[in-house]
């Protein structure tokens, strides 16, 4: 078999309500489903870093939950994409990196940075703030010194070791849809989201060497389920970006083939409101022939 990029199924988030008895057996703690999820699938996003700032020890539990070769996403906050509009950016950013993602270690994946409907493509503030981010974990803990006075007392503003830091932008407008846009991310090496909805658009250009999938449910927006033929569509699909081979089922911005090369792919399920996420993503790891515990383990939270 020829080189390919690891492929990493997740679900989006793993605290829900709904989830209790269904995916998560009856009776087991809620301080225990991270670590339960994290045994089904390889990778899962993190939402609680979309709402507000966490604390260092919160990543340091969640590392501490999950297996050796696990990875999370994170997604960026919504003060800096959705409140501040990415306006005067640097401290609220350094913020962000200063409330504990490093403490993830080797665990950190991808940083997700998802814009709100009515944000429209303006090239120079949009590149302005991409070109703020850092690209590995030194750069991100030197920015992350420039925290203000809310971070006093509980930064972290160190790297265990200097790693490659991946960003991707999830866009929810149509006026994206400008080679310009396409152009600017593959400059500073930023993947362009691949969002499944029957809402926003779902762009399929590559921009990095790393791809990013968020499926969102695509008849019902975060509901609706995937059937067979829907996985194997993105089983195929997945499969060709990480083996480096042309993908051309989707819509693109650019007609430019991107560079060649295997890439790793981060997929994510979001139809999570009718627990059809864990499901469909265990049929997508089958799919690709992936591992698929059925019945996780039930071990205890390393803080019970």
């Amino acid at each position: 078999m020829g080189a390919h990029g690891r492929i990493r199924i997740g679900i989006s988030g793993w605290s829900y309500p709904p989830w209790r008895g269904r995916f998560y057996p009856a009776g087991l703690p809620q301080r225990q489903e991270l670590a339960y999820a994290s045994q089904s699938f390889p990778s899962i996003e993190i939402n609680g870093t979309f709402y507000g700032l966490q604390k260092p020890d919160a990543f340091a539990r969640w590392a501490a939950e999950t297996p050796d070769d696990f990875v999370f996403a994170v997604k960026a906050p919504r003060f800096i994409t959705h409140m501040k509009r990415l306006r005067e950016p640097r401290v609220p950013l350094a913020n962000f990196l200063a409330s504990g993602l490093l403490r993830l270690g080797a665990k950190l994946g991808p940083i997700l940075w998802q814009f709100p409907p009515s944000f429209r493509f303006d090239p120079e503030p949009l590149c302005e703030f991409l070109a703020l981010l850092p690209h590995d974990t030194q750069a991100a803990a030197s920015l992350s010194r420039e925290h203000d006075h809310r971070l006093d007392g509980r930064a972290w503003l160190e790297t265990d070791a200097i790693r490659p830091l991946r960003h991707a932008v999830e866009i929810r407008h149509e006026s994206f849809r400008d080679k310009a846009f396409v152009r600017l991310l593959r400059s500073l090496d930023i993947a362009l989201v691949c969002a499944d909805t029957v809402t926003w658009p779902r762009l399929m250009d590559i921009t990095s060497d790393f791809v990013y999938c968020r499926l969102h449910g695509s008849e019902e927006l975060y509901r609706s389920g995937y059937d067979a033929a829907a996985i194997a569509t993105w089983a195929a699909r997945a499969r060709a970006w990480s083996r480096g081979e042309p993908m051309l089922d989707g819509d693109f911005i650019e007609a430019s083939t991107p560079p060649p090369g295997c890439r790793d792919v981060f997929l994510y399920f979001d139809n999570t409101d009718k627990s059809r996420a864990p499901h469909d993503a265990r049929a997508l790891m089958r799919r690709l022939d992936q591992p698929v515990t059925p019945h996780p383990t039930r071990r205890a939270s390393a803080n019970p």
